[in-house]
């Protein structure tokens, strides 16, 4: 059940990050409160610490002082005021504690694996990425999270968020941006040599902007999608337009036959260009030397366009989910953002890892 809270509008407080959730402004308060009763006792213990030792001090070296008797009022108020301020901070921790790990039932649901070093996250639509989360303004969103391997901690300090990533279990949180922006994610459980870069940023956006880059590329044709891989991936600077490059010209290629350096010939179909981008030395073209550059894998192309490299190749193991790395596919480090779409098969976290959990995370 999800405990309602009462709006806040508290200045931000100084030498703490902006306020960017609904959940924000509270725990500001209870710091604020926190440090407020600290500031008062600290002050009222150093004063009358001061004044009973100018007060009772010994003015003469035969001075008896006249023995205290105890005060029933006094006992009872430090006593129980204490208490009281006691039970203060525990139900309003306690109440903001269930707020913020409660997730509401009309949240949007994320998916979060913790590895070392990068965070990874996949969207129910499929939409994957790495060290970047993509989220609506004024969207309640439910962070699912499990690990790879050893405890992590995600944390976004403009949210007031934290928990812990366990492994072999899944773990909850959830907030509601308030304002547009990109603001920093960080591990904050020590996980190892690189520990300090395991960051990266949520992403706050209008719904229009956040909509439109949820199906970036829908309105693209596959071929446009392909060419612009074609151009970003690299593949231009041996394969040339116009030209001999380092690598065999394409134009023309589909469906024509190709004269190997061991003698043999192929059909250039489907099967041949996918096994020639996923391995460029399991069959070299006559005339053509080792290809250095090696292509591990391609994301499919986006807005439910099909393409043969979509399937795996014959005798490939893959893993689906949210874990696109432990596919072999290109290495990412830790700060390098990456987007990609998974168009197909069930939208939740799993691994090759056996102590990461199976199946779909419970409601």
């Amino acid at each position: 059940m999800q405990i309602p809270l009462p709006k806040i509008d508290l200045p931000r407080l100084p030498f703490t990050p902006e306020q960017a959730s609904t959940i924000a402004g509270h725990v500001d308060a209870l710091y604020l409160y926190l440090i407020l009763i600290t500031l008062f006792f600290s002050i009222l213990v150093v004063v009358l610490i001061f004044y009973f030792a100018v007060r009772y001090r010994r003015r003469t070296p035969d001075e008896i002082p006249p023995p205290v008797e105890g005060s029933l009022v006094l006992e009872t108020v430090w006593t129980i005021t204490p208490l009281l301020i006691a039970m203060t901070i525990f139900v309003w921790g306690a109440s903001l504690y269930f707020a913020l790990y409660r997730p509401p039932t009309d949240a949007t649901e994320i998916f979060v694996v913790g590895k070392q070093w990068m965070w990874k996250f996949q969207h129910t639509e499929g939409l994957r990425e790495i060290n970047e989360l993509h989220v609506p303004v004024g969207a309640k969103i439910k962070l699912t999270m499990t690990t790879e391997d050893v405890i992590h901690a995600l944390a976004v300090p403009a949210f007031r968020i934290r928990a812990d990533v366990v492994p072999g279990r899944y773990t909850y949180l959830w907030f509601e941006a308030t304002k547009t922006g990109r603001f920093h994610l960080f591990c904050t459980e020590y996980c190892g040599t690189n520990h300090s870069g395991m960051n990266g940023w949520v992403v706050v956006q209008d719904p229009a902007e956040y909509q439109a880059w949820l199906s970036g590329g829908a309105s693209e044709s596959p071929a446009a999608q392909g060419e612009k891989l074609f151009q970003s991936l690299g593949c231009a600077s041996c394969h040339k337009m116009d030209v001999q490059g380092r690598g065999p010209m394409l134009i023309g290629l589909y469906g024509k036959p190709q004269k190997l350096d061991n003698g043999q010939e192929v059909i250039a179909d489907d099967a041949y260009i996918r096994e020639s981008i996923l391995d460029p030395q399991a069959k070299r073209v006559l005339g053509f030397g080792s290809v250095i550059a090696y292509i591990h894998s391609l994301a499919a192309p986006q807005g439910g366009g099909t393409a043969n490299t979509a399937a795996p190749a014959s005798g490939s193991t893959t893993t689906s989910g949210i874990a696109p790395d432990t596919q072999r596919s290109n290495p990412v480090g830790p700060t390098s953002p990456r987007t990609q779409r998974n168009t197909g098969g069930a939208m939740q976290p799993a691994n090759a890892n056996a102590n990461t959990p199976r199946g779909t995370p419970p409601p």
